[in-house]
């Protein structure tokens, strides 16, 4: 049986030989690729001055840390319940600037859109805003309005909107260019304008790929909420400042447990809708 695969496989060779040929030029550029980014990796640690020689030290003092963040301690019920409802802030955060920021986006996305506005020069200034807007991180929105509006959940909900409207623009001009142009078509041949036609024909085939889009970045930006929160924008995050800068690291360990639990629940449920969206729009 193996010799009689051989020689088949062997035939095969001889009459199709540009099939089995051996491309060493395409086998020589994936190495050249590959040879040029372990190099470049090489010559970034080598420019950065990476200290490896501290990387066992560091593993000593992480396993200090662990030891004294056991067992997890809030403290007092009290305090269990300040920490619950600093936790609600940054889900609070979370869902009223990924909302916000999608509600913005929404009738923005339509002017970045090719198949909605014609128009190139408005296209290229939407989409180089929506750009710039994208271009300055969560952190740094939260650092601004912290400076404009003052500490609170507030400048946390605005820091939010302001990353997710740049995110979402982009996001859902893009779902909107690949949807099917014959629904768009039939609502115009049947009497109805432009406007119709996306309100119609575009906007029903995409709201399911754009809500889905808007619960992942929900369970994303709880997180970020968390991160924001330690620069003064309210929520666990504050919370978890304050603790590390008195090093109580039993109350730490607690507070990561708690958003660990809350990131967690949040994806599983945030999953179970997409997929439920996804499945009902598959079946449509």
């Amino acid at each position: 049986m193996s010799s009689f695969s051989f020689e088949n496989r062997a035939g095969i060779a001889q009459r199709y030989p540009d099939v089995f040929r051996t491309d060493w030029w395409q086998r020589g550029r994936i190495a050249i690729l590959v040879g040029g980014t372990v190099g470049l990796f090489l010559f970034g640690i080598v420019q950065l001055d990476i200290p490896f020689n501290r990387l066992s030290l560091g593993m000593v003092r992480l396993g200090e840390f662990v030891q004294l963040m056991l067992p997890p301690n809030p403290g007092s019920w009290a305090e269990v319940l300040k920490y619950l409802h600093a936790l609600g802030e940054t889900v609070s955060i979370a869902f009223l600037g990924t909302l916000g920021g999608a509600l913005l986006a929404l009738p923005v996305s339509l002017l970045a859109a090719r198949n909605v506005v014609a128009n190139r020069i408005i296209r290229l200034l939407t989409r180089r805003g929506l750009d710039t807007i994208r271009g300055v991180d969560t952190l740094i929105w939260a650092l601004i309005w912290v400076g404009v509006v003052g500490l609170g959940p507030f400048a946390g909900i605005l820091a939010v909107i302001c990353s997710d409207f740049g995110t979402f623009g982009k996001l859902f001009s893009e779902a909107i260019e690949v949807a099917e142009k014959n629904p768009a078509e039939g609502v115009r041949s049947s009497g109805g304008n432009h406007l119709h036609s996306v309100r119609f024909g575009l906007l029903p085939q995409v709201f399911p790929v754009l809500l889905s889009q808007v619960l992942y970045y929900f369970e994303s930006n709880t997180r970020s909420a968390t991160i924001i929160g330690i620069v003064g924008a309210g929520g666990i995050g504050l919370q978890l400042a304050e603790q590390i800068r008195v090093l109580e690291w039993q109350k730490v360990s607690f507070l990561i447990l708690l958003i660990l639990v809350t990131v967690s629940s949040i994806d599983w449920i945030s999953g179970k809708l997409r997929f439920a969206i996804i499945g009902k729009r598959t079946v449509a």
